[in-house]
């Protein structure tokens, strides 16, 4: 199956990290048509988010659930089927093999496309050990990226770091979308590998996750459109 090129637009997923709906849609509102693309993850899908992206999509604006589920198959499955009807865009999932087939299986014939995470960008490899990995971060991420091309995984969250190495083993038939993207001059907060918009995109990542550089700035719209030329300019020919 090809993988549909997104609109240099729809390319800024704006994480709605917040702890309210009621501040969920002050931000929307603010952001207008500027933004097409929006990501729930715990934050704001424990406190109501999930009945707020059936708003937003019922509004034509496309909804990354961002729960990266982990658990028994069944469980997965039945979750991600849950997903699906909703009318989610995307929804991640750890990736682990057996969650990633289940997912796959759970999501059936729906456009749910399912992004497996590798590694979390707020983990370097001191993190890995800690966690009882003996892989580095680099090893981590191809194993798992191969394990989920071979199941046939619709996509990789990687960091952007990573973009290329992913870009290179996953082939052009997934969708690569990278968090711990900043803009130049933005503060890194809790995120240890990451990369400016431009060099997201030149990297190889079609979309582009974005949450405090235009959640917490005083003109959120104008932030969104700065990131969003910034990801044109990347795509032009080199």
């Amino acid at each position: 199956m090809s993988v549909p090129i997104p609109d240099p637009k729809d390319r800024l997923i704006v994480a709605l990290d917040l702890p309210s709906v009621g501040a969920a849609e002050s931000l929307v509102a603010r952001l207008g048509d500027s933004v097409t693309f929006y990501k729930i993850g715990y934050e704001l899908g424990f406190a109501g988010g999930l009945g707020f992206a059936r708003e937003l999509i019922a509004a034509r604006k496309k909804v990354f659930i961002d729960f990266k589920l982990h658990d028994i198959g069944n469980t997965v499955a039945r979750g991600v089927a849950s997903l699906a009807a909703l009318g989610a865009s995307f929804a991640t999932v750890h990736a682990y093999p057996q969650t990633m087939r289940a997912a796959m299986e759970g999501k059936g014939a729906s456009p749910l496309r399912i992004l497996a995470v590798t590694v979390l960008t707020s983990y370097d490899e001191t993190d890995l050990v800690e966690a009882g990995y003996a892989a580095s971060v680099s090893e981590t991420v191809a194993r798992r990226v191969a394990q989920a091309r071979e199941i046939g995984i619709d996509g990789i969250v990687c960091a952007p770091t990573d973009a290329q190495s992913v870009r290179a083993a996953l082939g052009p038939r997934g969708a690569i979308v990278t968090p711990g993207v900043r803009p130049d001059g933005a503060a890194t907060g809790d995120q240890k590998r990451v990369a400016t918009p431009f060099a997201a995109i030149r990297n190889g990542a079609d979309h582009l996750v974005v949450g405090r550089p235009i959640v917490a700035s005083p003109d959120p719209a104008a932030a969104a459109r700065a990131v969003q030329a910034e990801i044109a300019r990347a795509l032009e020919p080199a």
